[in-house]
C-alpha cells in the first residue's frame, strides 16, 4: 500500500489548495511525521502494509465507529437483524431493539450503544443524539467587543478584571442598549517565572477547561470581609501597591504587566483562602468540586506541581510527567493544601464569571457575555499534562502557505488526536464547551474550521512541511449543538481566512453563525468591489475589525501601515502600501456615502459611518470594537510579531493616545455620540 493511502485511512490529506483550483502535494516526510504522531510505523514498505492491514481489520471487527451521530451514514451499512442496546446518558432504563433501518426515539444526549450483528461482530459506541440546529439569536442585536485585560477601572489592580466586566455589562446594557459583550478567551495561563514571563496571549493558554484567577476582583470575594486584623493590614498594603500599579497604566501610560498583577493578587488570595468558608459557601464549593470532578483535580494538581518544579511539565522528574503514576499520587497527597488552594481559585473565578453574566442579563442584554474558545493550548501547560494521551505530541497547529503568507504559520499549539477523541466520545470537548457556556449567552469558536481539519506541523520543521489532518466534524458539530441547546446559547464560528469548500454550508446547516469583517466583504466573483450591505449574509456576527486587525482609526489614517513598516512587516514599499490602503478606505467610504452615510471627511464620523453601514446589513449580530468608539489607534495584536510589539498588553486609549479608564469611557461624549449613531440605524 502507498504511504498516501495509509495516510488517508487516518484522515491525513496528501495535498492541499494554497489557492482556489490549485493543488499542492504534501511531502512524504510530512505524511510520515503525521502518521508517527498517531503512533504508526512507516519505516518500511512492510510496516506500511502492516499498519494498513491493522486499520482494515479493526474496522471490519466493529459494527459501528467508536463515536457515531444518530442518523449518520455509518448506520446505512448496519445489517438488518443487528441487536441494538442503548443505555441513555441520564441513567434511564436501557432501550433494546432489532435494527430495521432506524433507531428508536431517544432523548438528546451522548448515550452508550452496543451493537451485535448477525455475523457475530460486536462493538460499543458513543451515540450522539442532538438537535438539528443550535439556538438562534432572538432578533438582531448589537454589542461590544473588548479585550478584558485592556479595560481598567479605578478599582482594578493594573489590568481589567471580572468586577470591571460586571460594571461594563451593567452600564452598557442599561445606558447603551447593547445586547451582548464579547470578551477575549479567559482561559488559565501558564504561570510565569523569574526568567520566563507569562505568555500574554489569551490564545495560547495552559488550559481551556478552566478560567484564570488573575481575572478575579479580590475585594468581591465574600471571605475578604472576614480577614483577621493582621491579614487585613497586609492586604490593605497590597491594595496600595495595586493602586500604584494601576496608576502606572492609567496615569502614565505603561503597558499592562500581567505578572506584576498576579504577584499582588496571589499574595492577597493566599490570605483570603485561609479564611474558613461558612457552611453554605462550603456546600457550594463541594458541589463545584463534585461537578468538575477529575478534570479540576488534575488541573489544580498541575498548578501545585508547577510551583515546585516549574511550569514546563516536560522538564519535571520523569515519574511526575504522568498524572496517573504512583509518584504523582504521592506528590498530590503531600500537596493537598496547594491543590485545594488552586481548586478554590477556579471556583471563585467561576463564581465571578456567573456574577458578570447575571449583571449583563439584569441590565437587559439578550445574550449577555459571549465567551471565546481558543484553538488550542500551550504545549507545556496543564491540559497537555492532564490529558497527554489525547494530544499529538511533537506536532503543532498552524496554517499552510497561501497567497497572503508564503511561509505559512506555526501557532505552537499541539493538536488533539482525532482517534483518541472518538474513543472517549469527545468527553474533553464536551466538558470544555459545557464549562464555557455555563455563564454565557453565546460562544465564539476561534478558527472554527479546526472542527473539520487542522494543519499539523512536525516539531522543528517549518510550516511548509505540514499536512492537513481531518476530524469528525459531524460529531463535533453535533456535540456543539447539543451543549448549546442545553445552555440556550448561540454559537458563532470565526470562519475568516482560507475556508474549505462546504465548511460554511455545514456550519449554517447546524445553525452556527459565521463572522463577517467589513474589509473582507467584497464581490470577489465579479469586480472585487465592496459588497453592498443588502448582499451580506444574515447568519453572522458582523464587525469592522477584530483583535488581529488594526483599529478603524488606524485603518483610516494609514497609521497601521506605518507601524508595520517600522516593524519590517510590509511586503512592499511604504508609499505603495499606503496608496493601496488609501484606495481601499476610499472605496468603503464611497459606498457609505452612496448609502446616505456621508462622513464629510471627519475621522470620528467616518468610523460612525462604517458601523452604521454594518447595521444596514441583515447580520443578526453586529459587533462594535470598543476602542473604535473612542478613536484608539493602537492594535491589540500585530500578527507576525513576538517581542517587536507589545501584543496583548495595550490598554484602551482615546484618540489623543491617553489611556482611558472604564469610568472615563462611560462618560466619554465621543463614545455616546458613536453609540447614538449606531442605534439610529436599528
Amino acid at each position: 500500500m502507498s504511504l498516501a493511502r495509509l495516510a488517508a485511512l487516518y484522515g491525513i490529506d496528501s495535498s492541499y489548495e494554497p489557492a482556489p483550483d490549485t493543488r499542492q502535494p504534501v511531502s512524504q516526510e510530512a505524511l510520515r511525521a503525521a502518521l508517527a504522531a498517531f503512533g504508526v510505523d512507516t519505516s518500511s514498505e512492510e510496516a506500511v502494509d502492516a499498519a494498513a492491514s491493522a486499520v482494515h481489520a479493526r474496522r471490519r471487527g466493529r459494527a459501528l465507529p467508536e463515536t457515531v451521530v444518530a442518523g449518520a451514514a455509518a448506520f446505512d451499512a448496519l445489517p438488518h437483524g443487528t441487536l441494538i442496546r442503548v443505555a441513555p446518558e441520564g441513567g434511564d432504563a436501557p432501550v433494546e431493539c432489532t435494527w430495521t433501518g432506524e433507531l428508536p426515539q431517544l432523548p438528546y444526549g451522548v448515550h452508550q450503544l452496543t451493537a451485535e450483528t448477525p455475523d457475530g461482530r460486536a462493538s460499543s459506541s458513543h451515540l450522539i443524539v442532538a438537535p438539528e440546529r443550535a439556538p438562534a439569536p432572538s432578533g438582531r442585536h448589537h454589542g461590544l467587543l473588548v479585550q478584558l485585560y485592556s479595560l481598567l477601572s479605578h478599582r482594578s489592580w493594573g489590568m481589567g478584571d471580572l468586577g470591571d466586566l460586571a460594571e461594563l455589562a451593567a452600564w452598557a446594557g442599561r445606558s447603551l442598549g447593547v445586547g451582548f459583550l464579547q470578551v477575549n478567551p479567559l482561559h488559565a495561563a501558564v504561570p510565569g517565572t523569574a526568567d520566563r514571563p507569562t505568555d500574554p496571549s489569551p490564545y495560547r493558554p495552559s488550559s481551556r477547561r478552566f478560567p484564570d484567577p488573575v481575572h478575579l476582583r479580590v475585594e468581591d470575594i465574600p471571605e475578604y470581609a472576614y480577614l483577621p486584623p493582621d491579614d487585613r493590614a497586609e492586604t490593605d498594603a497590597l491594595l496600595q501597591e495595586a493602586a500604584a500599579l494601576r496608576e502606572s497604566v492609567l496615569g502614565k501610560g505603561a503597558l499592562i504587566d500581567r505578572d506584576a498583577v498576579w504577584a499582588l493578587k496571589s499574595r492577597a488570595l493566599e490570605r483570603i483562602a485561609a479564611v474558613p468558608l461558612g457552611p453554605g459557601r462550603r456546600a457550594a464549593y463541594c458541589d463545584f468540586l463534585a461537578a468538575a470532578g477529575d478534570d479540576l483535580e488534575r488541573h489544580a494538581t498541575w498548578y501545585a506541581l508547577a510551583e515546585r518544579h516549574g511550569p514546563d511539565w516536560r522538564a519535571w522528574p520523569a515519574e511526575l510527567r504522568d498524572p496517573r503514576s504512583a509518584a504523582t499520587a504521592r506528590a498530590a497527597r503531600e500537596l493537598m493544601d496547594r491543590i485545594d488552594f488552586h481548586s478554590r481559585l477556579v471556583w471563585l473565578t467561576d463564581s465571578q464569571l456567573g456574577a458578570a453574566q447575571a449583571a449583563a442579563r439584569e441590565a437587559g442584554m439578550a445574550l449577555g457575555l459571549i465567551h471565546d474558545l481558543a484553538v488550542g493550548v500551550h504545549p507545556d501547560g496543564a491540559d497537555t499534562w492532564a490529558h497527554g494521551d489525547l494530544y499529538a505530541h511533537g506536532t503543532s497547529v498552524g496554517a499552510p502557505p497561501d497567497a497572503f503568507n508564503a511561509g505559512g504559520q506555526d501557532w505552537g499549539l499541539p493538536p488533539w488526536r482525532p482517534d483518541r477523541l472518538a474513543e472517549c466520545g469527545y468527553a474533553p470537548f464536551r466538558a470544555l464547551v459545557r464549562g464555557l457556556l455555563a455563564h454565557a449567552g453565546a460562544l465564539r469558536i476561534d478558527h472554527v474550521m479546526g472542527l473539520f481539519r487542522l494543519w499539523w506541523i512536525p516539531e522543528g520543521h517549518p510550516p511548509t512541511d505540514g499536512a492537513y489532518v481531518r476530524y469528525d466534524a459531524e460529531a463535533l458539530l453535533a456535540l456543539l449543538v447539543l451543549e448549546a441547546h442545553r445552555a440556550g446559547a448561540v454559537v458563532i464560528g470565526e470562519d475568516l481566512g482560507t475556508v474549505e469548500r462546504g465548511v460554511r454550508e455545514a456550519l449554517a446547516a447546524r445553525g452556527i453563525l459565521g463572522t463577517s469583517v467589513l474589509w473582507f466583504e467584497r464581490d470577489w466573483e465579479h469586480d472585487g468591489r465592496p459588497l453592498p450591505p443588502d448582499r451580506w449574509r444574515a447568519d453572522c456576527l458582523a464587525t469592522v475589525t477584530t483583535h488581529d486587525l488594526p483599529s478603524t482609526a488606524a485603518k483610516l489614517t494609514g497609521d497601521h501601515v506605518r507601524l508595520r513598516h517600522r516593524l519590517g512587516l510590509l511586503p512592499g514599499p511604504l508609499t505603495a502600501e499606503l496608496a493601496a490602503e488609501s484606495t481601499e478606505v476610499r472605496e468603503w467610504l464611497g459606498l457609505a456615502a452612496a448609502l446616505g452615510l456621508d462622513a464629510e471627511g471627519n475621522q470620528e464620523t467616518e468610523i460612525q459611518a462604517l458601523y452604521r453601514l454594518l447595521r444596514r446589513t441583515p447580520a443578526r449580530l453586529t459587533g462594535i470594537w470598543l476602542p473604535d468608539a473612542v478613536g484608539d489607534l493602537r492594535p491589540q495584536n500585530v500578527p507576525g510579531t513576538w517581542d517587536q510589539y507589545p501584543n496583548w498588553r495595550v490598554p484602551v486609549t482615546g484618540a489623543d493616545g491617553r489611556v482611558m479608564s472604564l469610568e472615563e469611557l462611560a462618560a466619554s461624549p465621543r463614545l455616546h455620540a458613536f453609540m447614538a449613531a449606531v442605534r439610529g440605524e436599528s
